[in-house]
């Protein structure tokens, strides 16, 4: 098979690995920039275009696109679709987990855990928001943020509404969650294929720090899971429509509950921590079920 890999550098170790293990099962891989892909968009013979060839014999690809990158990305994941490509991601179920208000809704009528959270539009209402999570000390997350960042931890209900009148004085868009204290700075990450958690890691943010992302310098190393966390893993994914996923747990005094469904996660710290070759396991899923197709149909509701 001919993967593409969507990518906007392939010395990343996330693309490097996935080529490499494409590579050792025979296939041939392209990593494609999908910021430079252009678009023919015609009804009998849609195209993209990368480096001025058509890109027209790939059988799959391995979407691997950037947060900040998200309209342009999906847009060629669409493309591809439409030319009948076997993507591990769909557009749709892409851009559903991005949006982080959208993707807390859906697991929200799944019945999926997850921490009390708040959104509201108006800083007059910022008492009332505040009471509806449990009252201070809650997490404030920017809905655009990734890797942590705008993510603030208020230890008081007076800290809480400065931090939200700030960030809607800039237009900001906001969640606010009760803070999972019994957590203790740990999440959990589970790396699922095909509906199947293959590897998972305990990630533990560094001392004073609650956010537990490793490039933060937080620490990982193998867990296992109890049989309710590989099911809400699963429940998650499943839910975004994704059939690659990176579902975040905190374990909390009422079971386990979802912070974060990734469309993209990184393949370092989960291979490092876990001995798991991830890249492989993904590369085994397109060779499952790339020659169907039918499969490049997105049924959630929502």
């Amino acid at each position: 098979m001919k993967i593409a890999i969507l990518s906007r550098k392939s010395s990343l170790y996330s693309t490097r690995r996935l080529r490499e293990a494409a590579e050792e099962k025979g296939h041939n891989v392209l990593i494609v920039d999908y910021l430079r892909c252009y678009m023919n968009i015609t009804s009998h013979r849609p195209m993209i275009i990368y480096q001025e060839n058509a890109l027209n014999d790939i059988d799959a690809i391995i979407p691997r696109i950037g947060a900040s990158k998200t309209f342009y990305g999906t847009a060629v994941v669409r493309q591809f679709e439409m030319m009948g490509v076997f993507p591990t991601n769909e557009s749709q179920a892409i851009s559903r987990s991005r949006d982080k208000l959208r993707s807390l809704q859906l697991l929200a009528r799944n019945g999926i855990g997850l921490p009390v959270t708040g959104f509201a539009h108006s800083t007059k209402d910022i008492d009332g928001l505040l009471e509806t999570v449990g009252g201070a000390p809650v997490v404030i997350k920017l809905l655009e943020g990734t890797q942590g960042i705008g993510v603030v931890l208020t230890e008081t209900s007076q800290a809480a509404k400065s931090v939200i009148e700030a960030f809607r004085g800039l237009d900001a868009n906001i969640l606010v969650q009760e803070f999972i204290k019994e957590a203790k700075g740990m999440d959990i990450r589970c790396f699922v294929v095909g509906g199947k958690v293959i590897a998972s890691m305990k990630r533990q943010g560094a001392e004073g720090e609650f956010r537990s992302n490793l490039h933060r310098g937080g620490f990982a190393e193998n867990i296992k899971l109890t049989p309710e966390e590989r099911s809400t893993a699963v429940r998650a994914a499943k839910t975004m429509g994704l059939n690659i996923a990176g579902v975040d747990l905190l374990r909390s005094n009422h079971g386990p509950v979802v912070m974060e469904v990734n469309s993209s996660p990184g393949l370092e710290g989960i291979e490092e921590s876990t001995g798991v070759d991830v890249a492989a396991k993904i590369i085994e899923f397109i060779e499952k079920n790339a020659h169907n197709k039918n499969k490049i149909k997105d049924r959630i509701k929502g």
